[in-house]
């Protein structure tokens, strides 16, 4: 099933809200990115930017694991979620 964008947009920031308070993942997180802290604020109300969050957090198995467990959702809702944000689309390549 499917979220809608909304949704997605809610797990998404409930992600980043959670990364930003992960005081060893968040400089990995703004160094990779190259985001300020004034530039997550700003990010967080853009469909874009929080599909790279997600991006972000979905390198890494662990991490997945701990932010689902921190919010007591399904592991597959921040795949769904990003799959639901721009950019997130599967790509066929046939």
């Amino acid at each position: 099933m499917a979220l809608t964008q909304e949704t997605a947009q809610t797990v998404a920031l409930q992600c980043l809200t959670w990364l930003a308070g992960n005081n060893e993942l968040l400089p990995v997180f703004m160094g990779a990115t190259g985001v300020s802290e004034a530039d997550m604020r700003e990010g967080a109300q853009n469909p874009e930017f929080l599909g790279s969050v997600l991006d972000f957090v979905l390198m890494d198995d662990a991490w997945i694991v701990s932010f689902c467990e921190a919010q007591g959702i399904a592991a597959d809702i921040p795949m769904r979620a990003r799959m639901a944000l721009p950019g997130g689309e599967q790509v066929n390549w046939t």
